[in-house]
């Protein structure tokens, strides 16, 4: 009878709830790897203020231990008590607030050496570079996670390795040039407009958390082959990178127990299905800055189109939009201002599409439960993302900014025309009917034993304890 062979997994996620959940869900999945011959435990890294979100979201899940350490206080241009960069008064404190992180080392490394069983391996967010030294410190094979997908590193890598906006035909941010080693994508230089070129703090950051990933043991993708095989291997053919691991979707959940009360969007959604109204799901994500201009304009729009909304904000829209508005769309359209379960949202019968900024973990979702994307990118690698969906993978129907820039204003006339064309056009119904085709794939990745991605991860641990020898067999 073979041995038996236990490990422990540290998990350290950045202070951002789009970067902190699906860490949280490989925890679990590794949880679901535990058989006869091996087992896991797994210890999250994260702040005070950010424990209770973890906790809760992991109250299912006990196994996983949660441990707090002291976030740096006074920090320049942070509020004070601001553990996440949902709090941030602005992104524009995003690199202050991250170089604050590495504060957290001492008492990090302390932890790791007092009070936790030896470490098999360790998965931290690439924007935590200075876990790479704790990890190399106390001889931890670390995983590096970013919560790109392969697409969006491999257009970036290779547009920015062959420098096709140093041409000088480059005349404009919003001209589209071909990207060499994939001659069928056009991106612009606006794309990029989220990565510091510019000697400063924001480059310096940026330089050492390549550097920590390069001599990363590997990385973690949250996504499936099926979905961007050809990017997987590119990415996995390149001799400066680690190799990445597809293990995703770090998505899937359990439907809510019956019996419960239902919040009032579920309800409302609900009336819907009944009266056989297809309904267009509207979210931006936590971090997200729209105008009050913009906001207008995106609410006209919506009310333009005459389809069902649900639209879900953090900002007090109504205010822009006055009690006119409210009154008008209040048989079409629900505005909801508190926290909501997205996925339940996403898997209910009437939501027909999702107007999304394409963050990869919004993104994802919709693709699994197949729910068609309106793509409106906005920051960091959205507009990659948004290519994918709306070129690449073609399940969803892009959005077109006045001035081709993406951070350019969108008129209600280019919304509204978009959403009829996503909820009942022929381009929607194309983008439907594929975006079914890759949630049965979605959920086949996972599959015990057969899906890719189970048999990618079962292969990484394997790959791990024999680096470490930490056993006999794996």
């Amino acid at each position: 009878m073979a041995e038996s062979t236990h490990h422990h997994v540290v998990l350290f996620p950045y202070m951002s709830k789009g970067h902190t959940i699906p860490l949280l869900q490989f925890g679990r999945l590794l949880l679901s790897h535990n058989e006869p011959t091996t087992s896991f435990t797994v210890t999250v890294f994260t702040t005070p203020k950010n424990q209770p979100f973890v906790s809760e979201f992991l109250s299912d899940t006990p196994e996983i231990k949660v441990i707090s350490l002291p976030f740096p206080e006074n920090i320049s241009g942070i509020p004070p008590r601001v553990e996440s960069t949902d709090k941030l008064p602005s992104m524009s404190l995003f690199v202050p607030f991250t170089r604050a992180t590495k504060l957290l080392q001492p008492f990090f490394e302390e932890t790791l050496k007092n009070d936790l069983p030896q470490v098999s391996f360790m998965v931290s967010d690439g924007f935590l570079w200075w876990t790479s030294e704790s990890a190399a410190k106390f001889k931890i094979p670390r995983l590096v996670f970013y919560g790109f997908n392969s697409y969006a590193s491999a257009v970036m890598n290779s547009s920015l390795q062959n420098k096709i906006f140093t041409e000088p035909e480059t005349k404009s941010d919003t001209e589209p040039v071909t990207v060499p080693d994939f001659p069928w994508i056009q991106v612009k230089k606006c794309d990029f407009y989220h990565l510091p070129t510019d000697p400063g703090p924001a480059l310096e950051l940026l330089i050492d958390q390549v550097i920590a990933t390069t001599t990363s043991y590997g990385s973690l993708v949250n996504s499936f082959y099926e979905l961007e095989s050809g990017f997987v291997d590119y990415n996995n053919n390149r001799s400066d990178r680690p190799k990445s691991w597809c293990v995703g979707p770090l998505c899937f959940k359990d439907p809510p127990t019956s019996g419960r009360a239902k919040p009032a969007w579920i309800q409302w959604l609900d009336r819907k299905q009944e009266e056989g109204r297809p309904v267009l799901y509207v979210a931006f994500g936590t971090q997200a800055e729209l105008s009050a201009k913009q906001l207008m304009e995106l609410a006209l729009g919506l009310e333009d189109s005459k389809v069902n909304f649900l639209w879900v904000t953090r900002k007090a829209v109504e205010e822009i939009l006055g009690e006119g508005f409210k009154d008008r769309i209040k048989e079409s359209g629900m505005i909801v201002r508190d926290w909501v379960d997205q996925w339940e949202i996403l898997s209910h019968e009437s939501v027909k599409g999702f107007l999304s900024h394409c963050g990869w973990n919004s993104a994802q979702e919709s693709i699994c439960v197949g729910v068609p994307l309106l793509a409106w990118p906005m920051m960091a690698e959205q507009p990659f993302n948004a290519r994918m969906v709306v070129e690449e993978i073609k399940v969803g129907v892009g959005l077109e900014t006045e001035d081709g820039n993406v951070q350019g204003f969108v008129t209600r006339h280019e919304l509204s025309g978009k959403v009829k064309e996503l909820i009942e056009g022929e381009t929607g119904k194309m983008a439907r009917k594929n975006v079914k085709e890759y949630s049965k794939m979605a959920k086949a990745a996972l599959v015990q034993g057969t899906g890719s991605s189970w048999k990618n991860l079962d292969l990484l641990i394997r790959t791990l304890c024999k680096s470490r020898e930490l056993a006999k067999e794996c």
